[in-house]
């Protein structure tokens, strides 16, 4: 090892190493970055980090990430609340709201059921879900997870909960991508194409 087995450094370096999508020598530069640092930048990094863990929490209402009891978008009353979007990641709120198209408000599963990875329902935000849709006032759901095993698997169960509740049910759309060709195309995602196709 490259350290010279300088015990600090060698637990920095591990601990960058333990970020997803962060190997050996990445984890490397990054504690050899915040080794540059100056004490008071250190400092401020490392506040940051314990700052966001003490005061980040799930939103009393969507799951969604936020550090009061309800997030910014569940305050917002200008969002129409009688349409949920289920997503598994707080990341695809952020992606469908860079979109500026979907005015409505979100609920985060934090997951996929997973059977192989010993994940169920009860480890997902589903309960909190259903509460939501028992409380009144929900007219439509729309299922955005991902386009996996995991995430259609995900959908499916919890639309089997929602339609008893007389709720209108939906499926985010998926296909061909903008600027894609269909020769490259896979089966699923062309049939998913042809399902979701629309009148011009």
């Amino acid at each position: 090892m490259s350290t010279y087995n300088v015990a600090p450094l060698s637990r920095l370096i591990e601990q960058f190493e333990r970020l997803p999508g962060i190997g050996h020598k990445s984890a490397q530069r990054l504690a050899y970055y915040v080794l540059g640092l100056s004490k008071e930048e250190a400092q401020s990094f490392s506040d940051a980090i314990m700052d966001a863990h003490e005061k980040i929490h799930y939103c009393k209402k969507c799951c969604n990430l936020t550090d009061q009891e309800l997030c910014p978008i569940c305050r917002n009353e200008a969002r129409d609340q009688s349409i949920i979007c289920v997503v598994e990641d707080p990341r695809d709120v952020i992606a469908l709201e860079r979109t500026n198209e979907f005015k409505a408000t979100y609920h985060v599963l934090h997951g996929t059921i997973s059977p192989l990875n010993g994940i169920g329902p009860d480890h997902l935000c589903i309960k909190e879900l259903l509460a939501r849709v028992n409380s009144g006032g929900v007219k439509e759901v729309i299922m955005a997870t991902n386009p996996t095993v995991e995430g259609e698997a995900t959908a499916m169960y919890i639309s089997r909960l929602l339609k008893p509740l007389g709720v209108k049910v939906t499926r985010l759309a998926y296909g061909i991508p903008v600027g894609g060709d269909l020769e490259y195309a896979d089966e699923v995602t062309l049939s998913r194409a042809i399902e979701g196709r629309s009148e011009l």
